[in-house]
Order: structure tokens, then C-alpha cells, then sequence
């Protein structure tokens, strides 16, 4: 009788087990397709876990195909330790569908994939010489905090570009160019040496001095863009940092704006195999009639050729000396772009540095824009204005057929 009972007892607890493990593994087929009339390379596609209800705490996840295992990665946007975001990058046919296993489990892996991206902040220690890597700085608003940071801020890459933001109230969007495709910024540090110059590193490609660089989102005062100043404090942190997408987030809290008290937060999003970053900009409270703007710098040095489709579109294409050393450093060519969904734009604007667009949001809590750049030094990329300016419209063409995301019953 009591081998019958431990054999029960036995069978029970497996069963138990089994029946845990089994509400810990969660199985679902999606289906993206690209609305798009164009194939679509490294389409970026993003899953709330949320939406899922999964019933678990979410640690890992699994994407494949009928072939393939895809390369994804779960994003903790709020801190709170648990995934918000499941993100992977995908090739999609000209008007056609995908569809894939997504297995989300409560499981830990040691999985990782080869990266496509990289991200990274660093404090420095001028007396010592030496750097130490940081996920998120908060400082005063009166706090200077510029020249504490290797690099000025947190930098990031994907294959194609290299971005830093400024940490102080220029927040600026700078560029780095590549002559060829890689992750070097690591090794760079954004300033490469004459060492890594002669391997073919590349390097800051752009003097952006008061303008707004690449699609920097800047106040207004009516004549000119204005930086995000006087603040109560300022936050600067890395959410993500691969290997499919980096998260870069920027907060500031008590913006004396326009008569208001503003507490924003702006995400950079920059996924694997793009030059083009989307920025997500919100509010603690819903704006009222703020008037914000964003464009491109017009480029220093009187060579600059501009293009808009006055819907939101701006680009401008020109040479000049990326930095102060004119005998150093020879002079780049640069194109950039900035796109403004319709809804947010005003007016079409500029000032003495920037070709601008006008944008506000009355009643929400936020918009989003997306801006890019290229280097003329890129063996991938573009030699001329013509050649930048056609991709540009062809770039807003893509932003408004997003891949749409279908959970498959």
C-alpha cells in the first residue's frame, strides 16, 4: 500500500511539474506583411509582451521562421527588471507576408547572437586617465556635465552610422561616418587615432556647433530654434544596446517653456541594418499649444544645397570641416534628413543654422519624427545630392507603409 501511495504521490508531483512548466512556455504564430510596394530589408518589427497576456514573467524568447531561427532581443523599457518589447529585424517581399513561431518562455538563456549594434556611456576620469561604462546619469540642471563624459554623451551604432547625444542642453544628435560597415565605436570611442584613421576608421563627420545636427528637436521662440534650457534636471540613460536595436533615452524634468513646466522624455531608436533613427518624444501631461521644431542644419561653409517637399520632408546636402582642426582634417560631405509626420507640422521655417520645420502636438502627451544622415566617405552609400535627395523621398515613402503585426489564432 505504501508503493501504491509513493507512486501516486510521485505521479502527482511530475504531473504538477509538467503542468507548471507548460504554463511557463507560450507559443504563438504571427504574420507580418509589408504594406509597402517595395521589398523591405532588415524591416524593424516591434511586439508589446503586454498585448500577450502570457501569465508569466517573461525572461526569454525565441523567433524562427520555417527555416531559421531570427536574431531578437527583449527590451526593459521602465526599469522594472521585466521585458516591455520584443524586437527583431526581417526581410519582407514587395507587398507580400511572413509568418513565424514567436516561443516566449519564464526560462533564462544564455543565448546570444552576434551584434549588429552597440551603445555605451562612459564617466571619465580625467586624473587617472580611465573610463568606466554607466547605464543612466542624473544631474542638476545647473550641473555641467558635459566634459565628464567620454564622448559628450551616450553613443551608439548600427552597421551603417554612428550617433552620440549631447549631454547638456544642446542635446544635440551628432553624426559619425564610416567608410565601411561595422561596429567600431567601441574601439573609437567616436575619436579615433592616427592609428585607427590609417586602418579605415571612420570619425565625427560634422561641426554641429549651435544648429540642430541631425534632426535634433529644439524649442521655438518665433525666429530661431532654442536649446532645452532652463531645466530642474537632466537624465541621459541606455535602455537598450543590442545586438538588434539600441534604446537611448533622454530626460529632462521642469522645462520653463512657453509659459509651461514641462517634463519630457525622448527615446532613440536605432535598429540593425539602418542609418535612420525614429525619436519618440513625450510629456508628463499633455501639451496645450508648446511649439517645438526640428530640421536640418544648414551645413557651415556656404556649400550647402537644401530639398523639401514642404509636407514635413527636409534634407540639405554640403561640405565643410568637422572640427576646429582645419590642418588635420580634410573637409566632409554630408547629407542629412529629418521627416515630420503631417499631423504634428505647422509651418516650414529657417533660421540662420537650420532649415526648419514648426511642429506641436495640443492635447497629447507626445509625437515622434525620424531623422538620418549620410557620409560621402561611405562605400555604401551616396556621392551626390541628387543621389541623397531622391532616397529621401523614397525613405518618407517606406515610413508611411509600416509592416503591420498580426497574432495568428
Amino acid at each position: 500500500m505504501m508503493k501504491r501511495y509513493t507512486f501516486l504521490l510521485t505521479s502527482l508531483l511530475w504531473l504538477a511539474a509538467f503542468c507548471a512548466s507548460a504554463q511557463e512556455d507560450l507559443t504563438l504564430r504571427v504574420e507580418l506583411k509589408n504594406t509597402w510596394d517595395k521589398a523591405r530589408q532588415d524591416a524593424p518589427a516591434v511586439i508589446r509582451l503586454a498585448d500577450l497576456q502570457a501569465g508569466f514573467p517573461i525572461r526569454s524568447a525565441v523567433v524562427r521562421d520555417a527555416r531559421q531561427e531570427i536574431p531578437s532581443q527583449l527590451d526593459d523599457l521602465d526599469g522594472d527588471l521585466l521585458p516591455d518589447e520584443l524586437t527583431f529585424v526581417i526581410d519582407l517581399p514587395a507587398r507580400g507576408t511572413r509568418q513565424l513561431t514567436v516561443t516566449l518562455s519564464a526560462a533564462k538563456t544564455q543565448k546570444a547572437y552576434p551584434p549588429r549594434v552597440f551603445a555605451q556611456m562612459l564617466v571619465r576620469d580625467t586624473k587617472k586617465g580611465k573610463h568606466a561604462p554607466v547605464q543612466s546619469i542624473t544631474v542638476p540642471g545647473t550641473t555641467n556635465f558635459y566634459n565628464m563624459l567620454s564622448c559628450h554623451g551616450p553613443m551608439f551604432e548600427s552597421e551603417l552610422v554612428g550617433y552620440r547625444i549631447y549631454f547638456n542642453e544642446k542635446q544635440t544628435i551628432d553624426p559619425y561616418g564610416k567608410f565601411n560597415k561595422g561596429l567600431e565605436l567601441e574601439k573609437s570611442q567616436f575619436y579615433p587615432n592616427d592609428a585607427q584613421l590609417a586602418q579605415g576608421f571612420g570619425d565625427d563627420v560634422l561641426l554641429v556647433g549651435n544648429s540642430c545636427g541631425v534632426g535634433t528637436l529644439k524649442g521655438w521662440d518665433g525666429q530661431k530654434a532654442t536649446h532645452v534650457k532652463p531645466i530642474a534636471g537632466r537624465t541621459e540613460r541606455i535602455l537598450a544596446s543590442g545586438p538588434v536595436r539600441t534604446v537611448v533615452e533622454v530626460e529632462v524634468k521642469g522645462w520653463a517653456y512657453q509659459g509651461s513646466e514641462l517634463s519630457m522624455t525622448q527615446r532613440y531608436l536605432l535598429y540593425a541594418g539602418h542609418r535612420d533613427l525614429r525619436i519618440e518624444t513625450t510629456f508628463a501631461r499633455p501639451l496645450r499649444n508648446e511649439v517645438f521644431c526640428t530640421g536640418v542644419q544648414d551645413i557651415m561653409g556656404n556649400e550647402t544645397v537644401a530639398y523639401s517637399d514642404h509636407q514635413g520632408l527636409a534634407g540639405s546636402w554640403g561640405r565643410h570641416w568637422p572640427v576646429t582642426d582645419t590642418v588635420k582634417y580634410a573637409k566632409e560631405t554630408i547629407g542629412i534628413a529629418t521627416y515630420i509626420p503631417r499631423k504634428y507640422v505647422l509651418q516650414e521655417v529657417k533660421d540662420a543654422d537650420n532649415y526648419l520645420y514648426t511642429l506641436s502636438a495640443p492635447g497629447q502627451t507626445g509625437f515622434h519624427h525620424y531623422t538620418m544622415f549620410t557620409s560621402r566617405k561611405e562605400t555604401f552609400g551616396y556621392s551626390t545630392a541628387e543621389e541623397w535627395f531622391a532616397y529621401l523621398q523614397e525613405w518618407k515613402d517606406e515610413l508611411e507603409h509600416p509592416v503591420e503585426i498580426n497574432i495568428l489564432p
